[in-house]
């Protein structure tokens, strides 16, 4: 057993994240793992007090990247975050990966930026740079590049149409702006989706 721990740890070195004993650690600063032996994280990675790891979240940091998780974030299984050269900054009190996990990845250069209670979920990703916006909601498999959704309320907000930027559905938003209480659904290009307020989506009972 203490072999197998000690292969596993080599391995993990190896590829620049901290021991299995380290990672389990990270309680200590009120990070919370129910499975720390299926968590990689790399030393560096800012986690502050109430994040939230489910099995099978991967942090990576190399060549001179920063990745900072907010507080009582949650990253659901699946998810992998990796700045590269680059860096990445998650807010407090993020939904990041249910319904699939989710992709992050910054590389030299790049920054993305997600803001307190942004949701992403349903197997989408972030490459280059984004600026997801507080109370922000990407919904679905969607592969993101260089996109800006409106800062604005979370999704448990009674008024759709303050809530931040939404981009739903499946496909590539490539240089994609939403502004706040805006969303586009679009299954392929979000190019050639149409920008319509959330209360087209969400509409109060008695209009």
């Amino acid at each position: 057993m203490m072999e197998n721990q000690a292969s596993s740890d080599d391995a993990r070195q190896r590829l620049g994240f901290l021991p299995a004993a380290e990672t389990a650690a990270l309680a200590r600063d009120g990070v919370l793992i129910p499975d720390p032996g299926s968590v990689l994280v790399s030393p560096g990675v800012r986690l502050e007090e109430g994040v939230v790891l489910w099995p099978g979240i991967i942090l990576q940091v190399q060549d001179g990247g920063t990745l900072v998780i907010g507080n009582h974030t949650q990253l659901f299984s699946g998810s992998r975050l990796v700045a590269s050269g680059g860096s990445i900054k998650v807010g407090a009190r993020a939904e990041i990966g249910d319904e699939g996990g989710f992709t992050l990845k910054a590389g030299t250069g790049d920054v993305i930026e997600v803001g307190d209670g942004a949701r992403l979920l349903g197997g989408g990703s972030l490459t280059l740079s984004n600026r997801i916006g507080r109370g922000a909601q990407i919904l679905g498999p969607i592969r993101c590049q260089n996109c800006t959704l409106g800062d604005g309320a979370t999704y448990r907000d009674p008024e759709p149409d303050e809530r931040g930027g939404v981009l739903k559905g499946s496909g590539v938003a490539r240089q994609t702006e939403v502004p706040t209480g805006s969303v586009i659904q679009a299954f392929g290009l979000f190019s050639e989706g149409i920008l319509r307020r959330q209360s087209h989506f969400h509409p109060k009972s008695g209009r």
